[in-house]
């Protein structure tokens, strides 16, 4: 929720921002409530443990029309939230479910991907991005109410303009608010990232160059979070217990100045001696004094918010409007070129430094067997009697497997982190759980 609450925020300050700038260009002002609706819901299809269980769903869907969090979004908001339903079922359709009845410019904004789904795919597939045969008449009604008789070039998707500015706003929210998350818990310092091995620097400059398509070296990972840290660590002198001050440059008030009238009295290679002790004294002051900045940097939540905000501000006042003219519904927004490597910096940095940390990806690890747990047993002989009555009555009202593992894959999406080690729990854990609690 925090993120979705991040991203609405970033997506309305964008809207805004575009239609001051572009004002005289657009025809008619973007709808900023939209954005914010737009970013508040665009995850609410993620399953339990995130990518880790949207691979598990998805492997476990692979004859019988795949798990995507994108198109399962779109499903909760067309299908399964129970609010509306249609007189008569969609042409071609036969389910009379119409879940928020939300309009089709809103339904638009959380369509990410043009494309639907296999029916079947091959084991060892990867998560197909785009949306379920289920959804296909829906899908329809939205591109004609949005774009009309408007046709797309080969090899263009449709892509509605708020579901651009949405999209942006994820990205933005990931790279600056992972990398704020990530100085809170210590995963990560600025200290220990201006001190990264080349090897990560690698494998991240390499996968920006690959994401923007243009060459990107070590050295311009690194400059990026100097270019971020650098005014940070221009503070008061941190004192050491003799009281004598060092800033975080390293420079002493008292360096080279202790016992300077002595020097002249020693033996040469003994003033050599104290000289050099006296030089690493310095070098060891300027260490300790970079780190304790760096610490205040992670431990303090003024600057770690003064950070997000300063780098929030920068990437909503680099977004640029390609406009365009022949369906101003499918214009985009993108980021100016400086700005887009800054982002892709940080977003891919976090990425491999942390969420790829092996404290990280054992809880997702253990969750893939969960949700796999899960969706067999409730799809094995007799599992209906696990079900909540309503999803078991659907489950038994579908007209084939594929409507049946399909009305599995919703229930299990749906479950939260917890309820889902809950439900594992009653149904494979050696403790036992009260009869009388709900399911």
């Amino acid at each position: 929720m925090t993120h979705s609450l991040e991203v609405a925020q970033i997506a309305q300050g964008i809207a805004e921002f575009i239609n001051h700038t572009y004002k005289t260009t657009l025809p008619e002002p973007i709808d900023v409530r939209l954005c914010f609706a737009a970013g508040l819901v665009h995850d609410i299809g993620h399953p339990p443990f995130g990518h880790n269980g949207e691979r598990a769903l998805d492997n476990a869907m692979l004859e019988y029309g795949g798990f995507e969090g994108n198109a399962q979004t779109l499903r909760i908001l067309t299908r399964l939230e129970k609010k509306v339903k249609y007189a008569k079922a969609l042409e071609g359709d036969g389910d009379i479910r119409a879940g928020l009845n939300l309009c089709h410019r809103t339904l638009a904004s959380v369509l990410k991907y043009d494309n639907m789904i296999k029916a079947v795919r091959p084991e060892g597939s990867k998560v197909e991005k785009g949306y379920y045969a289920t959804e296909k008449t829906i899908v329809e009604n939205i591109k004609s109410s949005v774009i009309g008789d408007f046709k797309l070039k080969r090899g263009k998707e449709f892509k509605s303009l708020e579901c651009s500015i949405m999209d942006l706003a994820d990205d933005i929210a990931y790279s600056v608010y992972d990398l704020g998350d990530c100085l809170k818990v210590g995963f990560l310092s600025p200290a220990k990232i201006l001190a990264t091995k080349d090897a990560l620097l690698e494998k991240v400059a390499a996968t920006v160059s690959k994401q923007i398509k243009e060459d990107v070296s070590k050295e311009d990972v690194l400059d990026v979070f100097f270019d971020i840290f650098a005014g940070l660590f221009q503070g008061e002198p941190v004192n050491d217990e003799s009281g004598a001050g060092v800033d975080a440059t390293g420079s002493s008030d008292g360096a080279g100045m202790r016992n300077h009238e002595d020097r002249d009295s020693l033996q040469p290679a003994e003033a050599a001696r104290r000289q050099k002790l006296e030089a690493e004294r310095v070098g060891f002051k300027r260490f300790t004094a970079v780190y304790k900045t760096s610490r205040l940097i992670s431990d303090d939540g003024y600057n770690r918010t003064e950070l997000s905000s300063q780098l929030v501000h920068e990437f909503i006042s680099s977004v640029e409007l390609d406009y365009n003219e022949q369906c101003p519904p499918l214009s985009q927004v993108k980021l100016t070129k400086g700005r887009l490597r800054r982002k892709e910096v940080l977003k891919q940095y976090t990425y491999e430094a942390a969420i790829y940390a092996p404290r990280v990806k054992l809880g997702e690890y253990r969750g893939y067997d969960v949700v796999t747990d899960l969706f067999e047993a409730l799809m094995a002989d007799k599992g209906d009697i696990l079900m909540p009555e309503d999803v078991r009555e659907r489950f038994n009202k579908a007209d084939n497997i594929t409507g049946r593992a399909r009305e599995v894959c919703d229930f299990v999406a749906g479950m939260t982190d917890r309820y889902s080690i809950e439900f594992w729990a009653r149904l494979k854990s050696d403790s036992a759980e009260s009869m009388f609690k709900p399911i």
